[in-house]
């Protein structure tokens, strides 16, 4: 393969992956207000390629000038999408695969807030988010995408603060929303005597995998929903080590689906080699 062709191949190249870039950009600020600024932006990059190409040289002077207040106008005017992207990213797969960041680390924060909170009386929703996306909740709610920590949670579900009385939605180690609404189980199982709370943490479980605990005001009892299950009278000595269990047992059993498939095509390459050799009719050495 000689140069030209090599050239060839990388303007291809070259052209999906901005192809690329610019239809998941687009897609990330879809349906917000930065949707408007970002159809500006490519209009404004048209102009600039369409006066480079035409030689219009006192427009493509002004629009060089203006490089790096783009730049600049880019990062200021994207922010939040920038942000939630990055955010994105750094929970996909193949990051978490890669850097294998250690899970749990943070339960301890949401122990420590869950227990203060019981002490003093004072009801409280949270919601772990795991596989299962939870953005339809979150919309609901005010965002914050804070670090996670004792404090804050407490300080949500203080009256009157005026997020106290939703549910507070974690992903991680980060704070992504308070005040969300949640769904009320329709179970007619349950009984009559359980609130709203913990129909609503009950509710979260049946249509997500997410794990989801509830403080009662009035009792004082933890209670912890996922797959649907409601476990009530959860003692707080053990908080921690059962919500760890629950973060744990979806990867684990990713894991190990993972390790059958990869013994089943093993064990299924012998097979079809054998095969293949038969059919063509080659001897076995």
């Amino acid at each position: 393969m000689n140069f030209q062709d090599m050239r060839w191949l990388l303007d291809i190249l070259d052209v999906a992956i901005v192809t690329f870039l610019i239809y998941h950009i687009f897609l990330l600020v879809r349906g917000t207000r930065a949707a408007q600024m970002f159809l500006g932006l490519i209009a404004i990059l048209l102009l600039s390629a369409l006066a480079d190409l035409f030689r219009l040289t006192a427009l493509n002077w002004i629009l060089a000038s203006l490089k790096t207040v783009w730049v600049v106008a880019f990062l200021i005017l994207f922010q939040p999408e920038l942000r939630r992207g990055l955010t994105m990213i750094g929970h996909s797969r193949l990051f978490r695969r890669i850097f294998r960041l250690e899970e749990g680390s943070h339960l301890g924060e949401i122990e420590d807030a869950l227990l203060n909170l019981r002490k003093r009386g004072l009801g409280a929703i949270v919601v772990l988010e795991r596989n299962t996306g939870l953005r339809s909740y979150i919309e609901t709610g005010t965002m914050l995408e804070s670090n996670l920590s004792a404090e804050l949670l407490e300080t949500i579900f203080i009256p009157p603060a005026p997020l106290h009385d939703g549910a507070v939605i974690i992903r991680g180690n980060h704070v992504i929303a308070a005040g969300c609404i949640l769904p009320l189980s329709q179970s007619m199982a349950l009984d009559r005597s359980l609130g709203t709370r913990h129909r609503a943490i009950l509710g979260v479980s049946e249509e997500t995998d997410a794990v989801a605990i509830a403080v009662s005001e009035e009792t004082r009892q933890i209670a912890i929903a996922e797959g649907g299950r409601l476990i009530r009278n959860v003692d707080p000595t053990t908080l921690k080590a059962v919500l760890s269990q629950f973060i744990r047992a979806p990867k684990e059993r990713e894991e190990r689906k993972e390790e059958r498939s990869r013994e089943t095509v093993e064990s299924a390459a012998p097979v079809a080699s054998e095969e293949r050799r038969r059919s063509t009719g080659v001897p076995q050495t």
